[in-house]
């Protein structure tokens, strides 16, 4: 079955870094449409980023310039790098996969999604 497992996640100073890591299984990752979301106490899940098959990405307005998606097709890792990091960046992240919804443009459009790594920001 569809498995993701992230890492990575933990406490940092505003602008500090991170890099999340997700570990994928039981579907065709080399094909698949990957990518991140992450939820805030009181807030409404947010897409962060997405990377297509062919390595094409897209961000959130918030976090573009910030942070990086990529992809490792033979380990079958999506990384999620995160410079400049705020408070406003505090949240529960979650990797997510599209599997067969068509992989559009959209970042809430997701199939699966991991159980979560927390990523907190001290001013």
């Amino acid at each position: 079955q569809v498995q993701l497992v992230e890492s990575g996640g933990g406490s940092v100073q505003a602008r500090g870094s991170l890099r999340l890591s997700c570990a994928a299984s039981g579907f065709w990752y080399s094909r698949a449409c990957m990518g991140w979301t992450r939820q805030a106490p009181g807030k409404e899940s947010e897409g962060v980023a997405r990377i297509r098959s062919d390595g094409t990405t897209n961000y959130a307005d918030s976090v573009k310039g910030r942070f990086t998606i990529s992809r490792d097709n033979v380990k079958r890792i999506v990384y999620l790098q995160m410079n400049s990091l705020n408070v406003e960046d505090t949240a529960m992240y979650y990797c997510a996969v599209d599997l067969y919804l068509g992989c559009d443009d959209s970042l809430s459009t997701w199939t699966n999604w991991g159980q979560g790594t927390q990523v907190t920001v001290s001013s």
